[in-house]
């Protein structure tokens, strides 16, 4: 194996990317350390929902709605749903059984990394997808004078759901960052990358989880190998999800600048359709409509990454 791509990963955009990564690399030099902030423990399953994303486009099995396995059934939870049970958070069959088996081995004593290995391998994933820590770190966000766990604040908090709701983000916290600690695998492929990718993912809630890992940021901050991100605004708009409030709470400004500032210290580069002043640009369509575009947008990052190298 040569020295790896480092994918940084969280949602939908660092998920695209990962697997244009893959036709650009391959399997066996791709290392997409993926955000479990999000993770939640429902209906008797663990669910990492990043990791899983990550994992189902990398065995191109995505299910065209962004999430969740191609062709999935829901009758589990329409199920529940006749006892009664609240299934405010959906999940297809299939999903769930990724979930059970990981509560499976979980309670046997198992790694959460070693826990996930063993589902992506059993769906033909052969690139690397580590959670971002085997310690419990959950998304927490302040709206309405009130702490919600993240996927309860995107899909339940008040007004009807996260779009409404967002816009009143007070503060966010990484509930158990400060005692958790990188993997192994994570210091190993940081420490030997050849370059390394900020996904485009949001800054605040998707990648900043993941950097607020001490160990995480100080392997990034260390480490020899060129870090470069992928800025998730295409035409200075959000494509998907709730990047502009948690901007906006960040005191970050909806473009290139914000994307850079998001990231101060970390960056030798940025990759994005407009430019700034704050670190070298390569200025690119960051569109990724479908395979093509996002093997370019891969390809194109590598080399703008290893030429800063």
């Amino acid at each position: 194996m040569t020295a790896p791509v480092v994918l940084l990963a969280g949602g939908t955009g660092g998920a695209k990317l990962a697997r244009g990564m893959l036709d650009v690399v391959g399997p066996d030099d791709l290392v997409v350390i993926a955000n479990t902030g999000d993770d939640i423990e429902i209906y008797g399953a663990y669910v990492s929902p990043d990791p899983d994303l990550v994992t189902f486009w990398l065995a191109d099995r995505i299910d065209e709605r962004g999430w969740g396995l191609a062709g999935d059934t829901f009758e589990v939870m329409e199920g529940l749903r006749d006892l009664g049970v609240d299934t405010w958070f959906n999940l297809g069959d299939r999903d769930l059984a990724v979930g059970l088996e990981r509560a499976r081995v979980l309670r046997e004593g198992v790694r959460l990394t070693d826990a996930h290995a063993g589902i992506a391998s059993a769906l033909g994933v052969r690139a690397r997808v580590l959670p971002m820590s085997d310690q419990p770190i959950r998304t927490r966000v302040m709206a309405k004078n009130k702490w919600w766990p993240f996927q309860e604040f995107m899909i339940r908090a008040p007004r009807g759901g996260p779009e409404a709701e967002a816009a009143t983000v007070q503060d966010v916290d990484f509930r158990g960052a400060n005692a958790a600690r990188a993997t192994p695998e994570i210091l190993e492929a940081i420490a030997s990358a050849r370059a390394i990718v900020l996904g485009p993912s949001n800054p605040v809630v998707s990648i900043g989880p993941i950097l607020a890992v001490n160990e995480i940021r100080t392997a990034l901050t260390n480490s020899p190998a060129p870090v470069v991100a992928v800025s998730p605004l295409v035409l200075g708009q959000v494509l998907k999800g709730p990047t502009e409030p948690f901007m906006r709470w960040a005191a970050k400004p909806l473009n290139s600048d914000g994307i850079a500032d998001a990231y101060t210290g970390l960056l030798d580069g940025l990759v994005a359709d407009a430019r700034t002043d704050r670190v070298p640009v390569l200025q690119t369509d960051v569109l990724m409509g479908g395979p093509d575009a996002r093997r370019r947008l891969a390809e194109e990052t590598l080399r703008f990454a290893l030429a800063l190298a």
